[in-house]
């Protein structure tokens, strides 16, 4: 982990989270979801290995990973058959990643505020963190059709900070792709990118507009101690 201004540690007064590859681990049901509709349609199934780094990037971005030379309408039905089974299975197999639940219960014990920004519709947001059990501790929960405009449009960002009284440059926020540091930045939050999360070998976090990297959630804890 690099060094970061110490002016940039003492101002964060909260801490806001992208949900998929960042919070948790959602790749399992997503992938679930995914086989499910393909063996609906004909197709072969896909492994997690395959397909966790695409997990962040919505279930369009998985359906034609999966797909890449089916039609528009066969990709769309797809789509609407993983959106489907995943609203069943929704929260089954997700988990904290490691180092995610010591890092809430130190924002807890200090007082902090944290909360979720995510571009995953509600539908399937409020079902999740409640299998998460994390419903009561989160101060906000932005999701995907909270606003207008999506990630990494300032517009989730901007109703957050309102939502929990705190400034956007006091705001530490973490994800795992470059939409959530664009956000971030655009918005004048403090952005950390969670490693840790569905980074595939195609993606350059060190290009990404990002104050902080972090290898794990541990580093997080460590960094604002």
């Amino acid at each position: 982990m690099g060094n970061i201004d110490a002016s940039v540690k003492v101002s964060i007064k909260a801490v806001l989270f992208d949900l998929d590859g960042t919070l948790a681990d959602t790749a399992p049901d997503l992938v679930a979801a995914l086989n499910l509709s393909l063996e609906q349609l004909g197709h072969s199934s896909v492994t997690l290995t395959q397909m966790r780094h695409i997990a962040s990037n919505g279930s369009m971005a998985l359906v034609k990973a999966a797909l890449p030379h089916a039609s528009e309408h066969e990709q769309l039905h797809a789509q609407q058959e993983l959106l489907r089974f995943y609203e069943q299975i929704n929260g089954d197999n997700c988990y904290l990643f490691d180092g995610i639940p010591q890092l809430l219960a130190h924002l807890d014990s200090v007082g902090l505020p944290y909360g979720i920004i995510t571009n995953k519709p509600a539908r399937f947001t409020r079902p999740l963190i409640a299998a998460l059990g994390l419903t009561s501790r989160m101060k906000t929960v932005i999701s995907g059709d909270s606003t207008l405009f999506a990630k990494p449009h300032v517009a989730p960002m901007l109703l957050a900070s309102q939502q929990i009284s705190v400034c956007p440059e006091n705001i530490l926020y973490l994800g795992d792709a470059e939409r959530d540091l664009l956000a971030a930045k655009y918005s004048a939050m403090i952005g950390g990118t969670a490693l840790w999360g569905y980074i595939s070998d195609n993606d350059q976090p060190e290009n990404w507009p990002s104050q902080h990297n972090f290898n794990t959630p541990f580093e997080v804890l460590d960094f604002i101690r």
